[in-house]
């Protein structure tokens, strides 16, 4: 059981370690160690995502002030967006051009979507971000300094809950679709406030899976396009979380 993150799978990672093992013993080489995954690496190639990111952002942002519709971009952004993390998937050799093109698309999402929930909700989007970047150090922090270390129970209980949330957001989404079933996590209630408020734990639990895969990644030296792979994960859980502190809080400022 490892990270749900579809970019930290164990065979991924073995794979690409095991190929590139496989190509040094047969031609003789001595392992480039300045050619492998490195931490500082993959964190140099997450804040350029982040940059991409807030770059596109700013598109779909800047049009629904502008009186522009940025659906077409939010929309057409996420599917874009999915397609390219399952290409990712089956081929991490390619994440080198994919991730920037991840973080390019999904910023169009990110943008409409912020935008929108800011016209709703006035200063909501900076709460969100403050709280998806505290949240980040403090994870960090927990699992740098061993506070909190990711065991083969605690795999197991992220995973097992995450893919519960998962199955339950997406049935929930088709029964809304095609009946007139109410989810329990819609609208500003108690008990949905509790569920956004749980899902947004195993969110940020999700990161400490995503550092340790990432660690194991650099001791294992796998190849340097992995600190891509690695990296987009990354920012594929910090997406996650930070929608999920915008629903929250939409949730608690509607009640007021």
């Amino acid at each position: 059981m490892e990270s749900r993150n579809p970019f930290f799978k164990n065979k991924t990672f073995s794979e690409a370690n095991s190929v590139d093992a496989e190509v040094i013993q047969n031609q003789g080489n001595v392992i480039d160690y300045g050619q492998t995954m490195t931490v500082s690496g993959t964190i140099n190639k997450s804040f350029i995502m982040l940059l991409l990111l807030i770059a596109t952002a700013s598109v779909t942002w800047w049009m629904t002030y502008a009186g522009y519709n940025p659906m077409v971009f939010t929309i057409g952004g996420a599917i874009v967006a999915f397609v390219i993390v399952l290409i990712s998937v089956f081929k991490p050799q390619y994440s080198s051009y994919l991730a920037p093109g991840y973080a390019l698309f999904e910023g169009l999402f990110i943008g409409g979507i912020s935008a929108i929930f800011e016209a709703m909700y006035p200063g909501i989007v900076i709460q969100a971000v403050s709280c998806t970047f505290v949240t980040f150090l403090v994870c960090f922090g927990l699992y740098k300094y061993e506070v909190v270390k990711v065991t083969e129970k605690f795999r197991s209980v992220v995973v097992a809950a995450t893919l519960a949330i998962a199955t339950y957001y997406l049935i929930t989404w088709l029964l809304s679709m095609f009946t007139s079933f109410q989810p329990v996590h819609y609208g500003n209630s108690w008990i949905s406030i509790g569920i956004s408020a749980f899902v947004i734990v195993i969110a940020a639990l999700n990161l400490f899976l995503d550092f340790d895969q990432i660690e194991k990644g650099v001791q294992e030296r796998f190849p340097k396009y992995m600190e891509w792979y690695g990296a987009m994960g990354l920012m594929i859980t910090l997406v996650w979380l930070y929608i999920e502190f915008l629903r929250l809080l939409s949730k608690l400022s509607s009640r007021d």
